[in-house]
C-alpha cells in the first residue's frame, strides 16, 4: 500500500480497480496478523518484505548500468533485522560495520568499482534496510523481553490494556499511513487540479493536503485513546509527520523509478506493481514515530 497516491480526476467510466482491491484485502490481514504476533513472526514477515523490496531497488540500480554489492547488502540487512529483534540498542552499531564490509567487498572485485557502485550499495543499505529496521524496533517496544525465542501462538486475544505498546504504536502508524493513502487517492481523484511535483505528474496538491489531514485525524484519535499528554498537540504533530513522511517516501521512490526509466519497481503484487510501489510510504515513517515516542513524549509527560 503506497501512501499519497493523489491522482488527478479520471474519466467517470474508468474500470474499477478490482485487482488492486483484492490484493489489498489479502495483504492487509496478513500484515495485521504478523504485527499482532510480534517477535520473530514480525521479523520473519517483515524480513521477506525487506528482502523483496531491496532486490527491486537493486534491479532499478542495475538498469542504470551500476554494479552494486547487492548480495552482500541483502545479507547484512537481514542480519540487521535479527539484531533489532534481539537488542535494539545494538542495531545502530551494525550500520558503520556494514558500510565497511560493503566497501571491502567492492574494493576487491576484479572490475574496478565506481563511486556510483559504492553509493548505490550504501543507499540500498540505508533506504531498504536501516530505515525500515525501525519498524522492528517500534514493534518490540513494551515487550516483556526483547529476546523472544518462543514461537508459541497466543491462546486468546488479550485485553487492550495488556496489549504491548509496540503493537499499538505500529498499528496506529499503519492506520495513519492508510488514512493518508486513501485520503490522497480519493480526494485527489475528485478534486485534484494542481500538480504537486514533476516527479509524479498524477499527484496533486489537493490530494496530498487531504492525505495529510486524514493522517492527522487518525493520529489525534490515537493520541486521545492512548492517553498521551497534550493529546491534541501530540496527535497533530504525529499525524503531520507521518503524512509528510509518507508523501516524501512515495515521491522518492517515484524519482528513482523515473531515473531508471521504469513504470513499476516490480510486478509481484497484481494491480499494485512491486513491493516498493506499495511500501515506499513506510520507509521514512518508522524512524520518525520511534523517536517521537522515545524522545518527545517523555519530555511532555508530567513529572519529566
Amino acid at each position: 500500500m503506497s501512501g499519497n497516491s493523489s491522482l488527478s480526476p479520471q474519466h467517470p467510466n474508468s474500470t474499477f480497480p478490482w485487482t488492486r482491491v483484492i490484493t489489498g484485502l489479502v495483504a492487509i490481514p496478513i500484515a495485521l496478523s504478523v504485527t499482532f504476533l510480534g517477535g520473530w513472526y514480525f521479523t520473519l514477515g517483515f524480513g521477506i518484505i525487506v528482502y523483496l523490496g531491496q532486490w527491486e531497488y537493486f534491479q532499478m540500480v542495475r538498469a542504470k548500468g551500476i554494479l552494486p554489492a547487492a548480495k552482500t547488502t541483502v545479507v547484512i540487512t537481514q542480519i540487521l533485522l535479527v539484531i533489532c529483534t534481539i537488542s535494539s540498542s545494538l542495531a545502530d552499531a551494525v550500520v558503520p560495520v556494514a558500510g565497511t564490509l560493503i566497501c571491502f567487498y567492492l574494493l576487491f572485485q576484479p572490475k574496478l568499482a565506481t563511486i556510483a557502485d559504492i553509493a548505490s550499495s550504501i543507499l540500498g543499505l540505508f533506504y531498504c534496510g536501516y530505515l525500515p529496521s525501525y519498524w522492528v524496533r517500534l514493534r518490540s517496544m513494551g515487550e516483556t523481553s526483547s529476546l523472544q525465542w518462543s514461537l508459541a501462538l497466543p491462546s486468546h486475544w488479550p485485553a487492550w490494556q495488556d496489549v504491548p505498546m509496540g503493537f499499538k504504536l505500529t498499528l496506529l502508524s499503519f492506520v495513519c499511513i492508510w488514512a493518508a493513502d486513501i485520503g490522497a487517492y480519493a480526494f485527489g481523484k475528485l478534486w485534484g487540479r494542481t500538480r504537486l511535483s514533476q516527479i509524479s505528474p498524477k499527484k496533486t496538491v489537493e490530494g496530498a493536503v487531504c492525505g495529510v489531514i486524514g493522517s492527522i485525524i487518525v493520529a489525534m484519535a490515537g493520541a486521545y485513546f492512548l492517553h498521551w499528554p497534550y493529546w491534541e498537540f501530540t496527535g497533530l504533530t504525529l499525524g503531520l509527520m507521518i503524512g509528510i513522511a509518507s508523501l516524501i517516501g512515495d515521491l522518492t521512490e517515484s524519482m528513482m523509478k523515473r531515473d531508471a526509466g521504469i513504470k513499476n519497481s516490480g510486478e509481484l503484487l497484481p494491480g499494485h506493481g512491486g513491493i516498493l510501489d506499495r511500501a515506499d510510504s513506510y520507509v521514512f515513517t518508522a524512524p520518525l514515530v520511534y523517536y517521537f515516542v522515545t524522545l518527545l513524549l517523555p519530555l511532555l509527560s508530567p513529572g519529566s
